[in-house]
Order: structure tokens, then sequence, then C-alpha cells
């Protein structure tokens, strides 16, 4: 009995211990457990923290990575947009419209290669003339008129590609510029909505127009330089985006000169970041700064001078044949292309000599040759004046038989060439006398005041009156580039000063132009300066005297054209150069600013005062009218001046110690105005300087520039209101409405920018919102 009782109290105290070891191991992994869970949160915490240090620390990493997904999903929207706006109907009308009447017809002169002088860089034409080559334009069509019915062979999508393409990615690259601004996605939104509804741009995209391209490559440029300025000196992204930004700065440039001013806009960026953020900061050394910023000036000029003569030397290897535009430059130069002059000056002597007959072209500036006629000048001028009633030597622009000159030594009767193998040639500091080929007078200068130029000296042919006023006709031979030439007088090649022996004044084209008594030719002077463009000449045509006899002579003189047998070589270097200096210097617009009917004035252009006609239907009141969304207009116009005033107030604010805006808040309010305001005052200001005919697209680079300020400034009002809720609600619904007046707008008169719609006259007037807008309508 007791063995059983001490067998239970056993087998109680064994589970009891069972019982008792459960419990401890289950305590001891419920304690683990807890430690293990404790750990993991720790480690998590840990984590986080080392996520959120490594964020705090490299914060472009991590907005790039939400920049990657997306600003390309909204930029894919914003661009097919602007794809189906641009590209739709692309190729009608069928006709030349505006100024395709001049790059079209480039264009064609491309694909025959004909040269033709424009005063634009020739990079917009290329890009036209290569989609054109790609799709066998044959370069035939003529652009004769506004209106030109195109033909069938004529790929006019392909001639409208590239304007059109350009103006559609004009809207991604500027939602992707005010992001690089510092705005946020709703108002880089916004800014690409008011350009991809802004007519102007929507019409200028659409023809063989260079305005898209040139926008296109200036924004371009100008979001790299921003991308650049963010990563100056951090990263060696910042060398990538630079070269980036100085290419397609440079073909802004290439397309049309406007874009030298995108250039000081992005260098004004560039120097006052450097100047700001880097100069001043003690952990560069000095050598380290000098290093960063020779580097990028070499790389900055390296590539933009080689892009820009790359695009000229391309223009020229291409353009090798004769064309309309010859006179324009040097006989050098023409004489170096294939027919044109070469066809006359190809086997002509080389030398000049006495006894050669010649003829002499103002080298620089207006093209023209010395000439006389058997006209003399009028007794008195209108002021009263009296002349030496000499026969008259003018400047004649065209080519004549009474633009031919004989060289005479002083010391010699004759005038025949009596060895043509060894002629007796002219050489630096000669003298000689020139005797006008038909007439045989010489010529001749004299202390008589010119006939317009009263300052100057009047230049003439002597006629013996058996006055008191004998014969001054010595003149003394100079060759300015005889170190490349040579000392002997050469045709063609040699550029030459011819110095009165008399006066020591040098003959000059004065570039005025004479009275109805002078035929409205131009006026020819000696000028006390001797070394100046209008007084360097050089001979033309050139053949030797083989008669002595003046009826003979006359007879060879009017049938001077000769056969060719070699042409006359310029290097391409040469040739660039002149190009560069006819470009700068050529003035082919002297006309008044008001004298096109739809010219306009820089200060008509911010409140778009007037429009521009491009094209008329023939059939209806169709056209196609450069006309601007008129509430875009008004607004970003509005903008600039309400910046302005904001700007100006908080200074005065934080004079007083007084600061509304955050640091961060104000820097970008600054930037803005540094790169949007800058530049619109920079492609504005300069056209009131300009002495030409102007139109409103020339005002369209600086538009682009407001419509942008315009979508900053709504951002910042939006920041300005946020705090309480009726300025925000009222602020929202403003803004609705609109932007969707902007879209009303843009669709009413979208007529204007596709010509495709048949209008009435009477629709045509309910468009005609401002009594300046002047449209074409057909007489009923």
């Amino acid at each position: 009995m007791e063995k059983q009782t001490d067998d239970r109290v056993k087998n109680k105290t064994k589970k009891q211990t069972r019982k008792k070891n459960k419990t401890e191991s289950t305590e001891m992994q419920e304690k683990e457990l807890k430690c293990i869970t404790k750990n993991h949160e720790n480690n998590e915490q840990k984590l986080i923290k080392e996520q959120k240090l490594f964020i705090e620390q490299n914060p472009d990493i991590f907005n790039n990575f939400k920049i990657s997904i997306e600003i390309n999903i909204l930029a894919v929207i914003l661009f097919m947009s602007a794809l189906s706006s641009r590209f739709f109907k692309l190729d009608q009308p069928r006709n030349v419209v505006f100024d395709e009447l001049h790059h079209g017809k480039y264009v064609s002169l491309y694909m025959k290669r004909t040269f033709f002088f424009d005063t634009h860089p020739p990079l917009g034409k290329q890009l036209i003339a290569a989609v054109a080559y790609l799709c066998n334009y044959n370069g035939q069509f003529k652009f004769e008129r506004i209106g030109s019915e195109f033909s069938d062979d004529v790929p006019l999508l392909g001639l409208r590609f590239v304007p059109a393409l350009c103006g559609s990615l004009i809207i991604p690259v500027a939602y992707q510029l005010m992001l690089e601004l510092g705005c946020r996605h709703w108002c880089a939104a916004l800014a690409a909505f008011l350009l991809l509804c802004e007519n102007t741009l929507l019409t200028q995209s659409r023809f063989i127009l260079m305005e898209s391209i040139l926008i296109f490559f200036t924004l371009c440029g100008l979001l790299f330089v921003l991308k650049y300025k963010r990563l100056n000196m951090k990263s060696p992204w910042a060398l990538t985006y630079l070269i980036i930004a100085s290419v397609c700065l440079t073909m802004a440039t290439c397309v049309k000169y406007v874009g030298l001013l995108s250039w000081l806009l992005s260098l004004w960026i560039i120097c006052r970041d450097f100047w700001v953020n880097h100069l001043g900061d003690k952990r560069l050394s000095d050598f380290t700064i000098f290093l960063c910023v020779v580097l990028r000036c070499i790389i900055t000029f390296t590539i933009s001078i080689s892009i820009y003569f790359s695009v000229f030397f391309i223009h020229l290897i291409i353009l090798n044949k004769a064309g309309p535009h010859d006179s324009v430059m040097t006989s050098a130069f023409q004489a170096s292309l294939e027919g044109g002059l070469a066809s006359i000056t190809k086997g002509q002597p080389l030398h000049v000599s006495h006894g050669s007959q010649i003829t002499l072209r103002h080298t620089h500036g207006r093209t023209c040759w010395l000439h006389s006629h058997t006209h003399v000048y009028p007794i008195k001028y209108a002021d009263k004046r009296g002349s030496s009633h000499q026969q008259q030597v003018t400047c004649y622009t065209f080519k004549d038989v009474n633009n031919w000159w004989i060289v005479k030594r002083p010391e010699r009767n004759t005038l025949a060439v009596e060895n043509t193998k060894n002629p007796d040639g002219i050489k630096h500091g000669d003298i000689i006398q020139l005797v006008h080929g038909m007439t045989s007078r010489a010529l001749n200068s004299h202390d008589v005041a010119a006939p317009v130029s009263p300052q100057n000296q009047e230049v003439s042919c002597y006629i013996d009156y058996n006055v008191s006023m004998p014969a001054q006709n010595l003149w003394k031979v100079e060759i300015i580039n005889r170190d490349q030439f040579g000392d002997v007088w050469q045709a063609i090649n040699s550029q030459v000063i011819l110095t009165h022996l008399n006066s020591t004044q040098a003959l000059k084209f004065s570039g005025r132009q004479l009275p109805d008594w002078g035929f409205n030719q131009h006026e020819v002077v000696t000028d006390k300066i001797i070394s100046q463009d209008d007084t360097v000449w050089n001979v033309e045509e050139h053949r030797y005297t083989k008669s002595e006899n003046e009826k003979e002579r006359e007879r060879e003189l009017v049938a001077a054209e000769m056969i060719p047998s070699k042409g006359t070589k310029l290097g391409l270097w040469e040739r660039f150069w002149e190009l560069q200096y006819k470009i700068i210097f050529s003035s082919p617009n002297t006309q008044n600013v008001h004298s096109h009917m739809y010219s306009s004035e820089p200060l008509d252009w911010p409140l778009m005062v007037r429009g521009v006609a491009y094209w008329l239907s023939e059939h209806d009141n169709g056209q196609i009218h450069l006309l601007g969304n008129i509430i875009v207009w008004y607004s970003s116009t509005l903008c600039i001046l309400l910046y302005l005033s904001f700007f100006a107030f908080y200074l005065l604010r934080q004079r007083r110690q007084i600061h509304d805006l955050s640091f961060d808040e104000w820097e970008q309010f600054k930037t803005i105005g540094e790169v949007l305001v800058v530049g619109y005052g920079l492609h504005y200001i300069p056209y009131f300087f300009i002495d030409r005919t102007l139109f409103l697209h020339h005002y369209l680079p600086a538009l682009v520039f407001k419509i942008l300020l315009c979508a900053a400034f709504m951002q910042h009002l939006a920041n300005i209101v946020k705090a309480k809720l009726i300025p925000r609600f009222i602020f929202h619904l403003s803004l609705c409405i609109w932007i969707l007046s902007v879209m009303y707008v843009f669709k009413k008169f979208i007529v204007f920018s596709y010509g495709t719609t048949p209008l009435t006259s009477k629709e045509v007037f309910k468009l005609r919102w401002k009594d300046t807008w002047d449209f074409i309508i057909h007489k009923p």
C-alpha cells in the first residue's frame, strides 16, 4: 500500500517536473521570439534611417528616379498631342505660303547645287534639303510667287517635315525645361499646354519656315545649360551637358543669327552661377577653379567653332555652280564657280598691262562697275553749286559696254598690246591713266565738289573745253593683297586702290544715288581716307587691245565676251571668309520699315496689334494668317509686368527686414526671372535698334520665354493662396476658366493656321476682333 502511494507521489512529481520544464522551455522560446522580433524591428528601423540618410545626402539620385518615370510619360503625351496638331493635313494647302517663296527656292538650289546668297546661316535650309533629297526631290519646281501651286512631283510632306517635327518637339522640351527650373509638374504641363495652343507657333511649324527649328534648338540648348548648372563641378555628367548645350546653341545660331542671343543668355546663366556658387567656395583651390574655367571654355568654343565652320563648309562644297546671286560675291568668288562669270573670265589674260581692256568692279559691298557715258554733269546742281560740266563717271549695277576701260602708261601714245606673250605688266606703285573705252576720254578728278557728296572730290572723264581747268588724269596703282598674289596687277585676284596723283585721294564708291540726270546710278568720288572697303576695286573682265583704230576698238569691246578654257581657283577658306564678310556687312533690305503692308514695329508685338497674311485661297476666303492666341498673348504680357512688380515689392519688403517668402521660394523666384525675364528681354529689346522691315514672326523666340514665365508666375500665385481656402478656391476656379478660354480661342482661330476651311466674308469679319487685324477678303 505504501509502495503504491510512493509510486503515485513519484509519478506526480515527475509530471510536475515535466510540466515545469515545458513551461520554462515555452517561456524561453517566447523570450527568444520576442528578442528576434525586437532585433528585426531594430534592423528595419535602422535600414529605414539609413535609407532616409542616403536620400538626404543624395537628393539628385532620388529625383532622377522620379523623373525617369513621371516626366517621360507626360512628355510622350504632350509630344503626341503636338505631333497630331502639327502634322494634321501637313501637305495642305498645296501652294507656296509666305516665306516658303524664299526658303523653298533655296532648297531647290541645294538640289541643283547652285550657289545662292542669304543673310541667314544655312543650317535650317540644309536640314530641309536633306529630307527633300531622301524624298527624291529634283529641285525643278520654281517658287515664283506666293500662292503658286505645287506640282505633283514635289514631295511637300518631305519639305515641311523638319519644321513640323521641330515644332512638335518644342512642347516636351519646354516641359522638361520648366522642371529643370524647379517648377512643379502641373506648372510644366501648363507651360507646354500654352505653347501647344499658341496659334503662331502652330502656323510657323507647318510650312517651310525657320522659326520652329530655331526655337527648338534654343530651348534644347537652354535645357542642358540648366542641367549643367545644377551639376557644375559636382559630377562628370556636367561636361556632357555642357557639350550638348554648346551643340544645340550653335545649331540655333546656324539657323538664324538670333541664336546668338540665346548664347548670351546661356553665358549669363553660367557666369552668374559660377560667381555666386563656386568662386567663393574655399574648398576649391585657385588652380582648380582656373583649370575648370579653362577646360570649359576650350570645350565650348572648340565645339561651337567646329560646328559653325562645318555648316558653312558643307554649304560651299555643295553649292559649286554659278547661280542667280553670284553678283553679290567678288569676281574671284564668282570665277571659282562652274558657269556664270567663269564662262566669261576663264582663259582671259592674267596680268594687267599697258593696253589692257578691263572692267573695274567695286570689290566690297554693293555690286557695281566703274562706268561712264557721253552725258555730262549739269552746270549747276539743285543746291545751286556749280560742277565741272565734265563727262559723268558713275558706278553701274549692270553689265554694260560702257563699263570697259583701257589701261595706259602716261608716256606711251599707242594702246595696242604689241607682245601678248610678254606684255608690259602694271606693278604696285606704277602711275597709269584709265581711258574710257567707248568715248576715249581719260578718268579725271579735280578740286570740284562731288554732286551728291560735296565733302568729297568729283570724278569725271576729262573734256578739253579750252578753259583754265587742266587734265588731272594720273592714278597710282596700290595692290593691297600683293603679299598673296604678288606685285604685278592680276585680273580677278588683285585688289587695288587707285590714288589720284594730284590730290592724293582714293577713287571711292560713295554708296549714294545720283538724281535723274545721272540715271539714278551710283556716285563715284575721291576720298582723303585711302584705306577703306569702298576704295577697293578689282579687274573682273580682261582682254588685250589689238587695234589702234578707235572704231575697230569699239567693235572689239562690244563683242568682248570670251570662250572659257580653264577655271579660276579659290580656296575653301577664302570663300568662307568672303561669305562671312558679305553676310555680316551686306544690307539687302534698305527699304523703309513701313514699306510692307504687313510689317510691324516691336511696340506692336506684345499686344499683337497686327498679324501677317500668309496665303489666300483662290476659290474662297480660306486663308493662312499669322495670328496668335490673344488670351495667351495678353496674359503673358500681363504676367511680365506683374512679375517685375512683385520682384520690386519683395525687394522693398526685404529691405525693411520683412521676408514674405522662404529662402528656397525666393531663390526659385529669382531664378525664374534670371532665365525667363532676361531671356525675354534679350530676344525682344534688340529689335528696337534694327533698321529693317520687321514682322510679327520675329517676336516668336521672345514670346516663348514670355509664355514660360506666365506658367511659372501662375505657380507662384498658387503658392501665395494655398494657405487660405477661399482665395485658393477662387484662384483654381479662375485658372480653369482661363485654360478653357485659351482652348476656345485656339480652336476658334485654328482655321487661320491650317487654311483648309472654306470661309465666307461674314465668317472672316466675325474673327476680326481688333480693328488693326487686316484679313484679306475676295471682292464679291
